[in-house]
């Protein structure tokens, strides 16, 4: 329940076979439960954003065009003395109507952000399968994308719910397909832009003596987070050969600069391959020649590296990481890696050999729960159903890991040393504290502890436990137990 799930929860046991439990699980995932089925599609989000974007540009040309025909006004001798000083606002940034859109639309992501923290938390609350659920979570880490400018912090959580969720017990490549075409990575690693210089848009920008854009962001992270890993072989050069394959892969709605051209290629947040944008010709990538033409040179590509086995270790590497702790068993790796590349990346087959694996199943804690981890637990362990009256994005930012925003394409950290440091622990106390004042003494901290951490919990815990001044403090201390913050 707790090295495989996200925690156990009072009256729930596995039975005598937890393995075939574990199993078992996948045929009780769903992949669109009720709280994720409820809130808006990267559709309709990405619509308010293309709607926004549009607006702003309508509203810039307005001020120009005013502007222009504002009438030049010469400095009077007498006020050149004046014009020296520091010049009052012109407009209150209230007013400015550029200013109130971005506003408005901020509010909107804000919320649909808030909405998508509330239903991943509600799911793995309830979750039927919440062996599968991790792996959501660690998947979702996997391809990470951060909420942090404007157009990604209501898209950021339809990456999980869209593209990971879908193909979590499916194949890796197609996982890697629906992750890399999802208008929230496109739009985060700005694949959107990406011009090929010598494509028709490319050299209509030359002509205009203007330079079209090659970014490299999305080819890059796809080679080094995504799939090979760093350095297993490839070049700067298959980067920058990966980033001109990809050119012309975009989105409806969502493309800025010069491929803000595709805006109205079909519904907002679509993939769209823009041929104007793709750089032409036969591209060399990983010592192989690619000589596809459109979307489908990228796409082989990807083939290709979704079944390398450079990828296979990589993902064989982070899962064993992930469930036999901090420092991989080479021996795990190997039976992962084996079972992937032999599977041509089926996950499930995967997943298969870490429930089978000794190592996954060492008596002794193997991992430090990271925020996330920690408080899902602490709420399932609690019996809770429903959220606190806190609200969990607040309550995630407070104990260091906001959902959905590791800062970087690399993802939340998976090592204690990123998770158990004294401030940060600290944190976790006080996060205790209000969780079980909620809890108003209904709860036993010594049976609940015993129930949650039967073979695990230390004489010393049981004690502390047990000398509480009060039910709550009990519920508190049973909360940042050392037992019950690893897994």
């Amino acid at each position: 329940m707790n090295r495989f799930g996200l925690g156990a929860r009072p009256g729930e046991a596995p039975g005598i076979d937890p393995e075939r439990w574990l199993l078992a699980q996948f045929d009780a995932y769903e992949a669109r439960p009720q709280a994720v089925a409820g809130l808006a599609s990267s559709h309709q989000i990405a619509s308010e954003l293309t709607d926004y974007l549009r607006e702003v540009r309508v509203l810039r040309r307005e001020k120009r065009r005013n502007a222009a025909a504002q009438p030049e006004m010469e400095t009077e001798p007498a006020m050149r003395g004046w014009a020296m000083q520091p010049m009052p606002e012109p407009q209150d940034r209230v007013d400015d109507p550029v200013a109130r859109a971005r506003r408005i639309a901020r509010q909107q992501a804000r919320d649909h952000y808030a909405a998508a923290v509330s239903a991943r938390a509600l799911t793995a609350l309830n979750a039927p399968a919440p062996f599968v659920e991790r792996l959501v979570h660690f998947w979702a880490n996997h391809f990470a994308v951060s909420a942090d400018k404007l157009e990604m912090i209501g898209l950021a959580g339809s990456l999980e719910f869209e593209a990971v969720r879908p193909h979590v017990l499916g194949k890796f490549g197609d996982m890697l397909h629906a992750v890399e075409r999802h208008p929230a990575m496109l739009v985060y690693l700005d694949q959107a832009q990406s011009v090929g210089p010598n494509s028709a848009l490319g050299q209509t920008a030359g002509r205009r003596g203007q330079k079209a854009g090659l970014n490299e962001n999305l080819a890059r992270e796809i080679l080094e987070l995504h799939t090979l890993g760093v350095r297993t072989g490839y070049s700067q050069a298959d980067v920058t050969e990966f980033a001109r394959a990809m050119t012309g892969w975009t989105i409806a709605g969502l493309g800025r600069g010069r491929g803000a051209a595709y805006a109205d290629a079909g519904q907002p947040g679509n993939f769209v391959f823009a041929t104007r944008m793709h750089e032409p010709g036969t591209r060399t990538i990983l010592d192989r020649s690619w000589p596809q033409q459109g979307e489908a040179q990228a796409a082989a590509v990807l083939d290709l590296l979704a079944t390398h086995p450079a990828t296979a270790r990589h993902v064989a590497t982070k899962l064993a990481r992930h469930f036999a702790g901090d420092e991989p068993p080479p021996a795990l790796v190997g039976r992962l890696e084996t079972a992937f590349l032999r599977s041509g990346g089926d996950l499930p087959a995967v997943y298969r050999v870490l429930v089978e694996a000794p190592e996954c199943w060492a008596p002794q804690p193997v991992k430090f729960k990271s925020p996330w981890e920690w408080t899902i637990s602490a709420l399932r362990g609690l019996g809770s159903q429903q959220l606190p009256p806190m609200a969990m994005n607040g309550l995630m930012t407070q104990l260091g890991q906001p959902v959905w925003k590791p800062g970087s394409p690399a993802g939340w950290d998976d090592m204690a040393a990123s998770w158990a440091g004294p401030d940060a622990v600290m944190r976790r106390v006080e996060a205790a504290e209000r969780l079980a004042q909620r809890t108003r003494d209904t709860v036993d901290a010594r049976q609940r502890a015993a129930e949650l951490m039967p073979e695990a919990l230390s004489e010393s815990s049981a004690q502390s436990i047990a000398r509480a001044e009060s039910p709550a403090q009990g519920v508190a201390l049973m909360l940042v137990a050392p037992e019950f913050m690893r897994r």
